[in-house]
């Protein structure tokens, strides 16, 4: 049996000129380790808060139904991301779960991540919508989703129960209609960063 996620996993690792995003193996584990454990407060929105970091690993490692990725900067992983939430008769899926360690926020890393992960998707794949959520009281993530081209569609109130709290969700799409303009917005931000 195919696995929901055959067509969108890449067969090899997505390059750009900041960063290359590869399908997450074993090979990574302490690498993201280290990535993970020098900004601990940065995960209080994902899932690795709750569960700890070989529990989020070896999930990650074992799924078959999202493709989870390493983020590379000067070949050191310095965070992760996936797809979730596929699916192929629709021609949907989400990128969420993405971290980076802090001296990468804003340098540049993220946005060609979900660059290249949106061009897999949209060009590969035939994706019609990739969707995004976060925290609603997540308001650096927010900032960043309308960053990058993403449309606001609204917030599920109590989608979530955490540790510490219920969460709200703000949910963040981008449709295949959008992609031509998301793209170029995306290049143009890549080049000035690269």
């Amino acid at each position: 049996m195919e696995r929901v996620t055959e067509g969108l996993r890449p067969a090899k690792a997505l390059e750009g000129l900041l960063v290359r995003v590869e399908p997450i193996d074993e090979r990574h584990r302490e690498g993201l380790r280290e990535a993970a454990e020098q900004e601990p407060q940065i995960h209080r929105y994902t899932g690795m808060y709750s569960v700890g970091f070989d529990r989020w690993f070896d999930d990650a490692l074992g799924s078959e139904t999202e493709v989870p990725f390493v983020v590379h900067v000067d070949g050191r992983p310095v965070g992760s991301t996936r797809y979730m939430n596929v699916e192929p008769f629709h021609r949907r899926t989400e990128i969420g779960w993405t971290w980076l360690e802090r001296a990468q926020w804003g340098a540049g890393a993220n946005i060609e991540t979900k660059y290249l992960l949106l061009r897999n998707a949209f060009e590969r794949w035939g994706a019609m919508r990739v969707e995004f959520k976060t925290d609603a009281r997540n308001l650096r993530v927010r900032g960043a989703l309308l960053g990058i081209g993403a449309t606001f569609e609204g917030i599920f109130r109590k989608h979530m129960v955490l540790p510490d709290s219920i969460r709200d969700s703000a949910w963040y799409a981008i449709v295949d209609d959008d992609w031509p303009g998301v793209k170029g917005l995306l290049e143009q931000k890549i080049a000035r960063r690269a």
